[in-house]
């Protein structure tokens, strides 16, 4: 028997597994990409008596591979927060799935194993730009005002390092960096001696000295669109802007299009207002690569000539 760990490379799902490996350890094949590469049942060849748990990628960009492997005789345990459609009713799946706008996966695995590693679950709550949540989780913990600040930071240090168009635009491949961490049951021992926190806070720091120079390239009452360049560091800035913009302006929908490298089109972020964090799934699936959850979504590959009917969409949902 196999075991398959597939899991976003993001922080809500680097941190998801690290819940559960640290709490349940066992050998597996790691099956991860960069934060858009979703569709990552299609690289996973279980047969018949192995085990998948897949965390924070959506079933319903899944679901022809999932039903493959479940009608191959793989157990299959699902653990997400994303847009999933209709659920397969079958004895080998095990959904743990709530696509209500505050919960992470992280969140989930959290309450599935009792609350066991809860410091790096408020940390892949962070890092999904659920401040809330994390908040929430870390009332149970004995945490200082500097180390609360500490593992917020570290969460948005992982979430950042997971925005690239390839592997080659990340510091650190996602797999990799999960096994960095996954000698540490404290983030906080992580954090301060591990060598990846500090090339992640110096890769940051380079990346962020650009963001000044963004102007919205679009902007009403209600919603704000930025237009980033073809550029490594606007790829890896993407996602950790659009959620500082949401956190700095709550009553308002942000969208961020980068450029992808071969000029052909954008990837687009999402944020619905925090006010009111619903919508933003809805209106990314109104485009053929699009998808996510209530409150942050994206779409992999819009086309210049899609460009004005998103900007419309976009501010009608958010009138």
């Amino acid at each position: 028997m196999a075991q398959f760990d597939v899991f976003n490379g993001d922080a809500d799902g680097i941190c998801s597994l690290l819940q559960l490996r640290l709490t349940r350890p066992c050998d597996s094949t790691l099956i991860t990409g960069v934060k858009r590469d979703i569709k990552l049942l299609k690289k996973v060849r279980a047969v018949s008596g192995d085990k998948v748990t897949v965390l924070d990628v959506s079933l319903d960009k899944n679901r022809d591979d999932l039903d493959r492997l479940l009608h191959a005789g793989v157990e299959v345990a699902y653990f997400d927060h994303h847009y999933a459609g209709d659920i397969p009713d079958h004895m080998g799946l095990a959904a743990n799935i709530n696509t209500a706008p505050n919960i992470g996966t992280c969140y989930l695995v959290d309450r599935y194993l009792g609350g066991s590693q809860r410091a790096w679950a408020v940390v892949g709550s962070f890092g999904d730009n659920l401040d809330e949540t994390a908040n929430e989780l870390a009332n149970s913990l004995t945490l200082s005002a500097v180390q609360l600040s500490q593992l917020r930071e570290l969460g948005r240090l992982l979430n950042y390092n997971g925005y690239g168009e390839s592997i080659d635009d990340l510091h650190f491949p996602p797999d990799t960096l999960y096994r960095s961490a996954l000698p540490y049951s404290n983030p906080l021992e992580f954090i301060a001696d591990n060598s990846a926190f500090a090339q992640l806070q110096t890769g940051y720091k380079d990346d962020s000295a650009n963001i000044g120079k963004l102007r919205a390239e679009r902007e009403t009452a209600t919603t704000a669109v930025y237009c980033l360049p073809a550029e490594k560091w606007a790829r890896r800035v993407s996602g950790i802007f659009a959620n500082d913009l949401a956190s700095a302006n709550p009553q308002r929908a942000h969208a961020i299009l980068t450029r992808n490298s071969q000029n052909s089109g954008f990837v687009v972020s999402v944020r619905a207002p925090l006010d009111h964090a619903t919508g933003a799934d809805e209106l990314c699936r109104q485009f053929e690569t699009g998808g996510g959850r209530k409150a942050a979504a994206g779409i992999n590959l819009l086309p210049d000539s899609e460009f004005e009917r998103f900007v419309d969409r976009f501010n009608q949902q958010y009138a």
